[in-house]
């Protein structure tokens, strides 16, 4: 099962990630959109992890939507809205929940993709964010009806992530800033793709042991 204290360990988790890649992924969007996407996800989960310190929900659902405001007021770009209602759906899932089961997981990730795919109009193929968190959800409810542990969801989830992020090389931008670039926007790895993939990664490391 996971808690409140799981949910805090795989932000602490990501925000450390974020730290370690901030240059790379601020590299990819060098490519293809404003050179700041690491810049701008480290800053906003520096920021989430100073309000969680001093202001912690008991609650999942007010802890997530704690980091959904924290990271629309502080994340620029397309990135911060995106991310703030990921999680904002996300805590919408866990309304009333104390602990969240597989079938819990899964919801919790099917309402963030959704709220995703909604407010960012985007679809598999548009070379984003979805590219990666489709992939994931999909994979996740499919191991889930398999009958599949926890662990193994989260670590079919990853794996699909993966290969969504990199399936976004080849792919010509349809939304967002990498867009105006058209044909050019080919051969380069998108970078919101790429810290969904992150996201994603980071929930499996933290939680792997609780939930095995």
């Amino acid at each position: 099962m996971i808690t409140r204290d799981d949910v805090l360990a795989w932000l602490n988790n990501f925000r450390q990630v974020l730290a370690e890649n901030k240059t790379y992924l601020t590299d990819l969007d060098s490519a293809i959109g404003d050179a700041d996407h690491g810049i701008n996800m480290d800053r906003g989960f520096i920021a989430v992890q100073a309000e969680i310190s001093s202001n912690i929900s008991t609650e999942i659902r007010g802890l997530l939507q704690t980091v959904a405001t924290v990271l629309i007021r502080n994340v620029g770009g397309a990135a911060g809205p995106l991310y703030g209602t990921f999680f904002l759906r996300a805590a919408a899932a866990c309304a009333g929940k104390t602990e969240l089961d597989a079938a819990g997981v899964v919801a919790f990730f099917q309402a963030g993709v959704e709220g995703v795919r909604q407010r960012g109009r985007a679809e598999p193929g548009d070379k984003t964010m979805i590219d990666t968190l489709q992939p994931a959800l999909e994979a996740m409810q499919k191991a889930i009806g398999e009958g599949s542990s926890l662990a193994a969801i989260l670590d079919a989830g990853t794996a699909a992530a993966e290969q969504g992020m990199l399936s976004t090389v080849p792919m010509q931008a349809r939304k967002g800033r990498a867009s105006y670039l058209g044909p050019r926007s080919v051969g380069h790895q998108d970078p919101g793709a790429t810290s969904s993939w992150l996201l994603v990664r980071s929930a499996a490391r933290a939680w792997r042991e609780g939930v095995a």
